[in-house]
């Protein structure tokens, strides 16, 4: 990876300082796809996968400039997911042998996202502080966590995708802030409320489908 950052130097230089903090071009086209995808994600255009991939891989530069390995790593999982995802919104099936539909997560299927975010996030923690120089391992294994978990529902078109994303996004908006990732605190802040946009849409969707 050091090699990587050596060769991505031209896409880490400052595009302009935010707040006494250097904002690089990588995290400002990354900004822009992010919102892109986001927007795509919202209306259930698959055109948002190749954009979030994209996205991914300067956001896995940038997280790794700033000592945010579990973010590096995670964006590096979002490009193989987003790969994924993409093949399920296009040829996924559901366990009734029908295309992929927006729907709810049954209340066993919640149980086992909220279990699996408890065992991951102790996890991912102890792996960060034990093998990596990061000085906020547990903040960081959190939305880690619950990003792996938020991919998987978006992959399987399920509501509940969104309120793991709002989750995951306030928790990011205190991270980066204390990393000086100012132009990321913003966009993870309209990470928010659009994940309370895209909740409704779907809600809606799913209405309108069932």
């Amino acid at each position: 990876m050091e090699r990587l950052l050596q060769v991505a130097q031209p896409l880490l230089a400052p595009a302009f300082v935010l707040w006494g903090s250097p904002v690089s071009w990588a995290e400002v086209v990354a900004f822009v796809l992010s919102l892109a995808m986001v927007g795509c994600n919202i209306r259930v255009w698959t055109a948002g996968w190749p954009l979030a991939i994209a996205a991914s891989l300067l956001y896995a530069l940038v997280f790794e400039a700033s000592r945010l390995y579990g973010e590096a790593t995670l964006q590096l999982f979002f490009v193989v997911v987003a790969l994924w995802g993409w093949w399920q919104w296009l040829r996924g099936r559901a366990a009734d042998g029908q295309a992929l539909q927006v729907r709810r997560l049954s209340a066993r299927g919640r149980l086992g996202v909220l279990v699996a975010l408890l065992c991951l996030w102790p996890l991912f923690g102890l792996l960060l502080r034990r093998y990596t120089d990061t000085d906020v391992p547990w903040w960081d294994a959190l939305p880690t966590a619950g990003s792996v978990l938020g991919q998987w529902l978006l992959g399987r078109k399920y509501i509940e995708n969104w309120p793991m994303w709002l989750a995951v996004n306030l928790v990011s908006i205190t991270l980066f802030a204390y990393k000086g990732l100012w132009l990321t605190v913003l966009l993870y802040a309209l990470f928010a409320l659009l994940s309370v946009a895209g909740w409704r849409a779907w809600l809606q969707r799913a209405a309108t489908h069932g």
